[in-house]
């Protein structure tokens, strides 16, 4: 059998995203030992890691030993495939990243950049974590997380309808329904 659709079948991809800024310390506690031993455990194969600006590199690996293989890049135009292709996604908690990935239905976890002054986007990681939608970390609890994690415990998240929002902005502008 050669390398064809048989090997994609059996990859399963833990996709990294740390979006458009600066997230050293997700990138590095991803690529701890222990972090990619828990993965390699849960039956994850591959970690792709789009690193932003961050400086820090993580250690690329093939997985020939018979560990998790990790491959890294800074950006792309699009990370939507990669979304797409990922059996589990950990994401800065951007709302944009967050709510993509809801939308496609994976398995997230986000983890919470605490670096950042005003950290609006933790409120919105907590809230979503709390109506289990998604898993909450912090880059130190990251292991720990990715340990206890139960993938059958989340709740799909179900988008809103935005039909009487813009009814109501509608009506408040003085358009009329035709």
């Amino acid at each position: 059998m050669g390398e064809g659709d048989d090997s994609l079948k059996s990859k399963r991809v833990v996709f990294v995203t740390v979006g458009t800024t600066c997230f050293d310390s997700l990138v590095r506690a991803v690529d701890t030992q222990e972090v990619k031993e828990a993965l390699f455990k849960k039956g994850y194969t591959h970690v792709l890691i789009q690193m932003g600006r961050g400086t820090y590199i993580p250690t690329k690996s093939a997985g020939d030993d018979g560990s998790i293989s990790v491959d890294y890049f800074t950006f792309s135009s699009s990370i939507a495939e990669f979304l797409k292709s990922a059996s589990l996604v950990i994401s800065h908690a951007g709302s944009g990243s967050i709510f993509e990935t809801l939308r496609l239905r994976k398995p997230l976890i986000v983890v919470v950049n605490e670096d950042l002054m005003d950290n609006h986007q933790s409120e919105l990681a907590e809230e979503l974590a709390e109506r289990k939608h998604l898993f909450c970390a912090r880059p130190q609890t990251l292991y720990e997380t990715i340990s206890a994690m139960d993938l059958d415990s989340l709740v799909a998240y179900q988008p809103g309808d935005a039909t009487p929002v813009a009814e109501f902005i509608n009506r408040f502008l003085g358009f009329r329904d035709e």
